[in-house]
Formats: structure tokens, sequence, C-alpha cells
């Protein structure tokens, strides 16, 4: 019947009606084309944005990697010229410590050489003192014991103004008087060249306590600059912060 009602339905009707339904077909093709190529061209935008931010990231990558990579071979070269002037520091601190050393010895035998030199000084001058001391009282004696000579001097040692009649008695008087007044300048003079040498010795001595005392607090401060150079060397090649060297002790100076 369907068939019938078909083949008896005017052919321009069916015409019609199907190139209806084809062109509803084909704008519902179209429409979906459309969003399609809009999905497409969306898509593709998004990926070349991708793609972008992707290709500029690597760009930052590769800077910082050879950056790194340069900054790494300059850390090397400067831990490696840290640890040649290290060595060198070693050996130019170890060479002023032994000449240091040296010198303190040196240094204390010549104190003790001046030292024994001083006792010795000392001990002559004791001696001298005394000695012309006694040689003082027996000239004393003598001329006190001797009749024109006490009548000369006194019991302290000055001379007597007095008048002699005879010209003999004043001219020997006068002779003993230079001789033994030529005695006493020469062995004052003999007693301050003494002192001068003793207190000349004493005074190099305190110059040489005072030149050990610097040559030690040098020596600490060099061991002291070492040690702060070799920490701080070591801390800036391991890339960390250096630490601060404590204050060291300064050794106690010898008393003059």
């Amino acid at each position: 019947m369907r068939e019938s009602q078909l083949q008896q339905e005017d052919p321009m009707d069916r015409y019609k009606r199907e190139n209806r339904r084809l062109q509803e077909a084909s704008m519902r093709l179209e429409q979906e084309n459309d969003d399609l190529a809009h999905e497409l061209v969306t898509s593709k935008i998004a990926l070349r944005n991708d793609l972008d931010q992707a290709e500029d990231k690597a760009d930052v990558l590769n800077k910082e990697l050879l950056l790194t990579k340069q900054r790494l071979v300059e850390t090397e070269e400067e831990k490696r010229k840290q640890e040649e002037e290290t060595a060198q520091l070693k050996e130019v601190f170890r060479k002023q410590l032994e000449k240091a050393e040296y010198e303190i010895k040196k240094t204390t035998a010549i104190i003790a050489e001046y030292k024994q030199i001083c006792s010795q000084l000392s001990t002559r001058l004791e001696k001298q003192q005394a000695a012309s001391k006694e040689e003082l009282e027996v000239v004393k004696g003598k001329m006190m014991a001797c009749k024109h000579c006490s009548d000369i001097f006194s019991k302290e040692g000055s001379l007597k103004s007095m008048a002699t009649s005879k010209e003999d008695q004043g001219i020997e008087s006068d002779d003993e008087k230079d001789s033994l007044k030529k005695q006493l300048r020469e062995m004052e003079l003999e007693l301050a060249q003494t002192k001068l040498q003793l207190v000349e010795a004493k005074c190099k001595i305190q110059e040489l306590e005072h030149q050990r005392g610097a040559l030690m607090n040098e020596i600490q401060a060099a061991k002291n600059s070492w040690f702060s150079k070799t920490l701080n060397s070591i801390k800036t090649a391991t890339g960390t912060q250096p630490l601060q060297p404590s204050p060291a002790t300064q050794p106690p100076k010898e008393s003059t």
C-alpha cells in the first residue's frame, strides 16, 4: 500500500521532499564542519602557545646550564689557585717560623751572655770598689803615720792650709799630693767607665728583651693570620660562609 501510495504520489512533491531532506543534511554537515574547523584552529593555537612556552623554557634552562657549567669551571679554577696559594703560604710561614725560632734562640743566647757579662761587671765593680776603699784606707793610714803628711792632711783626707818654711818640704808634699790625686783620678775614671759599661749592658739587655717580645707577637700574629686565611680559603672553596677566627691570646712579655 505504501509503494502504491508512493507510485500514485506526484514525482515533483517527492523530489521536493527529498531535496529538503538533503538540504537539511547538508546544513547540518556544514555546521559540524565549521565546529570541527573552529576546534581544530583553537587546538592548533593552544598547541602553538604550549610549544612556544616549552621552547622558551628550554632556552632558559640551556642558558642556566651554560652559566652553571661556567661557574663550575671558574670555581674549580679558583679552588686550584687557592690551594696553590695556601701551599705557598704554608711554605712561607714555615720558613718564617723557623727563622723566628732561630732568632729567638739567638736572642736568648745573647741575653744570657749579656746577663753573664753584667754579672761579671757587677762583681768586678764591687771588687774594684772594695779594692779602692782598701787602697784609700792604706794610703790614709800611711799618710797619717807619716809626720809630714799628717800635718798636711786631716783624718778625713782633706788638705790642711799651713805655711811651710822649708822649700824642700813643700816640693815633696806637692809631689806626693799630685801622685795621690792622680791615682784617685785614675781610680775614679776606671770606676766611671765600669759603671758606664754596666749601664750600656743593661740597656742592651732591655732592648733585646723588647725585640724578643715584639718577635713573639709577630710570630703569634703570623700564626693567626695563616690560620684565618686557611679557613677562609677552605670555606670559600666549598661555597660556605667563612668563619671568623677567634682572637688568640698574646704571649706574655718578659719583664726587663
